[in-house]
């Protein structure tokens, strides 16, 4: 099995938070449309491109989790990149959400800009912490003392009354935590209780999870509460309030919900709760919408820039990154001298600065970073393919030190402007891929020259040999370029695709002749398809046109329609291509 290293890609989120506008009025503005009412407009809808990555806690890719963007759905590769083009969203308010089988949901909103806006999700893993028994009160505890005390009373997702052990998984997010703003969901964003659109400061997040003995989800039964017991960070104790709003994520609309308090008691804050999803003990403050652009001394617009906002008397800075043109916008503080800083790749402060009391939306006067610990440099080149046109459908990633950096191509060329803070023959690595071709190039070393590092032509040349491709409706394509395995048995034929992560897609059949073929013999599940079988409508046409003998190549090409199996009213299309290597 050829396992070619594709894509690898480092990206920090945008996690500065939505617009607004108080004297409008909208619906939602997450992936779903409905919902209830904000006192603040995310704008008109508009079609914006995004590109990102979803990885674990120790900063491995996951793959195959299905990411969605308005009305748009895609995949990860088996490095955990996307990229979703055209997704509708508001002009202030972008709801991406990354789903995965073993991981508790991930999402991240962010006001959406022009050119390529770069998103990182970090997944944390769905493990119980604690099996406790429906029926009896059952306390489950975390080692910083954080805990949930429960009545016994639990229903599942239709509302039955639910008997039997109770999977609780427990995660609780510490403002000092430094993985705070990519393993929380959306953003620092919420509604209160009167509709108004706020900013939130977190005195701490705890996130539970109710998994009853066959899996099904579970949550408390209607009428009845559970006490939750939220640990104060230590750094927080001195300033944390007597009493707090508490809010829970809304995972359909992509923001904050303002639903009752917690008490403080000594070290904890102590409130009962109706439901479980992720729940925020928050003071709030009203905003305004800011945008910062940076260039270095050459007037280049600085990308994947980290750009942190610190509250007067906070010690830990809310972190935005910049997009492709150089900035970053969200909301902040009204009324309030805030700080601003910039940390180069090295994580280095390289600019700080005072800024407002801010009354209205503002863009800040672009800010020139000349630190002289840093070194302003372009990395420009062209994406070619084996014959030497240009690379339409792709990107390059940039690795250096601890950062990476990544960029589509337009007509094969393509160009970063960075920081370099490791001085003089500083090195770094270039990887191309061509997703037409399914061509990559592998890693390219190189050491970076001033002003400008000129690649020439970077070639896209190293065959995949094996893959899976699909379409869904008009989503874009997904590709399963490693992680497969076919084979035949007793059995039948099954074929399936698994990154460096987990489970992606599977196919099972019940033969191995060429020939075409319906449901009756080939059935789909996994990733964005569901599962397709004869048990539920479809057109679906299997043709197998080769079974080779191990070592040798099966080849099947699949299309139809089938239904959709959370929403029979749906129907969608797809199309596929398998060209894998036979194991067995």
């Amino acid at each position: 099995m050829n396992k070619i290293k594709l894509f690898l890609v480092l990206f920090t989120s945008l996690l500065f938070l939505a617009g607004c506008e108080s004297e409008s009025t909208v619906e939602g503005g997450g992936n779903n449309t409905g919902g209830g009412t904000m006192s603040s407009s995310f704008g008109n809808q508009i079609s914006r491109d995004f590109i990102g990555q979803v990885v674990d806690t120790n900063g491995n890719p996951v793959s195959n989790a299905t990411i969605k963007i308005g009305t748009t759905t895609g995949q990860t590769d088996s490095n955990g990149v996307f990229i979703i083009k055209n997704a509708t969203v508001y002009e202030r308010f972008a709801y991406i959400t990354a789903k995965k089988a073993g991981y508790i949901d991930g999402s991240r909103t962010m006001v959406p800009t022009s050119g390529d806006n770069n998103v990182r999700i970090m997944l944390l893993p769905l493990q119980p912490t604690q099996v406790i028994n429906s029926g009896v009160s059952s306390e489950v505890t975390l080692l910083s003392g954080t805990k949930v005390v429960f009545d016994g009373a639990f229903q599942d997702e239709n509302g039955a009354a639910y008997s039997g052990s109770v999977a609780v998984a427990m995660h609780h997010l510490l403002p000092s935590d430094s993985k705070l703003s990519m393993l929380m969901p959306g953003a620092l964003f919420a509604q209160d209780e009167n509709g108004n659109a706020k900013a939130l400061e977190t005195l701490g997040m705890l996130n539970v999870e109710l998994r009853g003995s066959a899996g099904q989800k579970l949550q408390i039964a209607s009428g009845h509460t559970a006490q939750m017991v939220m640990k104060i960070d230590n750094s927080q104790l001195g300033s944390a309030p007597s009493e707090i709003p508490l809010w829970h994520f809304d995972n359909d609309k992509g923001y904050w919900i303002r639903e009752g308090s917690a008490i403080r008691q000594g070290d904890t804050y102590v409130g009962n709760v109706s439901h479980f999803s992720w729940w925020n003990c928050d003071a709030q403050f009203p905003v305004v919408s800011m945008c910062v652009n940076l260039e270095d001394a050459n007037g280049n617009a600085l990308a994947n820039i980290q750009v942190g906002i610190i509250r007067s008397g906070n010690t830990y800075p809310v972190m935005g990154t910049t997009n492709a043109d150089g900035q970053v916008c969200g909301l902040v503080p009204s009324n309030e001298n805030l700080t601003l800083v910039v940390l180069d790749n090295c994580g280095n402060t390289i600019y700080s600065n005072t800024i407002g009391p801010l009354t209205a939306n503002t863009t800040l006067p672009t800010i020139t970073v000349t630190n002289p610990s840093v070194t302003p440099t372009t990395v420009q080149g062209n994406l070619v393919t084996c014959s030497n046109a240009p690379v339409t459908n792709g990107y390059v990633i940039l690795h250096t030190g601890y950062t990476t950096q990544v960029t589509t191509v337009t007509n094969g060329s393509f160009s970063f402007n960075t920081l370099v803070c490791g001085g003089p023959n500083t090195t770094f690595t270039l990887e191309g891929a061509d997703y037409d071709n399914l061509q990559v190039t592998g890693d390219v070393n190189y050491t970076f020259t001033t002003p400008t590092t000129n690649i020439g032509n970077l070639v896209a040349c190293n065959s995949i040999t094996e893959f899976i491709t699909y379409q869904i409706d008009n989503n874009p394509t997904t590709y399963h370029l490693t992680g497969i395995n076919a084979g035949y048995t007793p059995n039948g034929l099954s074929i399936s695709a698994q990154g460096a992560t987990g489970a992606g897609i599977y196919f099972w059949g019940n033969t191995n002749v060429p020939g075409t073929y319906t449901t009756s013999s080939f059935t789909i599940e996994g990733g964005a398809v569901g599962y397709i079988s004869s048990q539920l409508p479809n057109t679906m046409v299997f043709n197998l046109n080769a079974f080779g003998a191990v070592g040798q190549y099966i080849d099947m090409t699949f299309n139809g329609t089938y239904q959709d199996n959370n929403n029979p009213g749906i129907t969608h299309t797809i199309t596929g291509v398998i060209h894998v290597i036979r194991d067995n």
